[in-house]
């Protein structure tokens, strides 16, 4: 049974999988576009949309202390500042009027070496 199972674990351990996937969405929010398994696109899809709606609530905020909160939302959930800089000022504006759904998983074929299915992960 998968009774209250939230998420994949990707036979990883907590540490490894969270910092992959860390990276994985900077890497989206720096190439607007990454090539991956399709379970890690499925999962990495999660955190990418939560960070998209940190940098939009960012932006909404009228307030500094509240802009500087969800800045600091999306610092814990990215690995780079970088990252971080370019989703407030590059990624989230392009979202302003969108409810949900800003990244796209496409199936794009099998990997040669152990025929993992291989997805392209990219934003909308």
């Amino acid at each position: 049974m998968r009774h209250r199972t939230d998420h994949r674990k990707l036979n990883r351990t907590s540490e490894h999988r969270i910092a992959m996937l860390r990276n994985m969405v900077a890497s989206l929010f720096e190439h607007g576009r990454i090539t991956t398994t399709l379970p890690k696109a499925k999962e990495a899809r999660r955190y990418a949309e939560r960070c998209i709606t940190y940098g939009k609530k960012a932006l909404a905020a009228t307030e500094p202390a509240e802009q500087l909160h969800y800045r600091r939302l999306a610092e814990q959930a990215l690995a780079s500042k970088d990252a971080v800089k370019r989703l407030v000022e590059d990624v989230a504006p392009k979202y302003k009027e969108r409810t949900g759904g800003y990244t796209r998983v496409l199936k794009a074929g099998f990997r040669f070496g152990d025929r993992s299915p291989i997805a392209i992960f990219e934003l909308v």
